[in-house]
């Protein structure tokens, strides 16, 4: 598998991030970040880029393990939250979210005969990982089907329509005290 090259759905989520870390920061100086999916690192390389030092990422390629740890991150090998411990105040994803299709059907952007199988996985998990009042900022597509938001406040914060899809961030916020875990 090679490494997720930025598409036109990692600089939307880019663009987000630029608008609302300044936001979250002045909350919380103090951040603590983790990205699912990291890939190429540019998620990675903008939190830096806006004073983010709390940073972990994972991804399940090992490829993009190595190239984000060349970047200087801390990354590491995991399938969704399978190795990560602790709570965060922020989790970024940007899934694979396509249906499944004979003509797309790779690992990095088919999330499953719906798209939202992935999806869906790391719903149930995420809260788990979340601190206090914690977010979630999700990219998805309108491609993307039957996504079970069960348990979260979504809001829709960004849009990007593109020729054969609109794109589009969520923020989720978990609706229910954490659990202990």
């Amino acid at each position: 598998m090679e490494i997720y090259q930025p598409e036109e759905d990692s600089y939307l989520l880019s663009e987000v991030l630029k608008k609302q870390i300044p936001k979250l920061s002045k909350k919380n100086l103090n951040l603590k970040v983790l990205e699912i999916g990291c890939g190429s690192g540019i998620q990675l390389t903008t939190m830096l880029s806006l004073g983010v030092k709390n940073i972990t990422a994972c991804d399940i390629n090992p490829k993009a393990i190595k190239h984000c740890k060349s970047l200087g991150f801390k990354c590491i090998n995991s399938n969704l939250f399978s190795k990560i411990k602790g709570r965060f105040d922020l989790i970024i994803f940007n899934p694979p979210y396509l249906p499944f299709h004979k003509f797309d059907n790779e690992k990095n952007t088919t999330g499953g005969k719906k798209g939202s199988e992935i999806i869906n996985n790391f719903l149930t998990q995420a809260h788990k990982h979340l601190k206090d009042k914690g977010k979630i900022f999700l990219l998805l597509s309108n491609l993307t089907k039957a996504v079970d938001f069960k348990g979260y406040n979504k809001k829709i914060i960004s849009k990007k329509k593109l020729f054969f899809e609109e794109l589009y961030i969520s923020e989720l916020k978990w609706l229910t005290k954490q659990e202990d875990s």
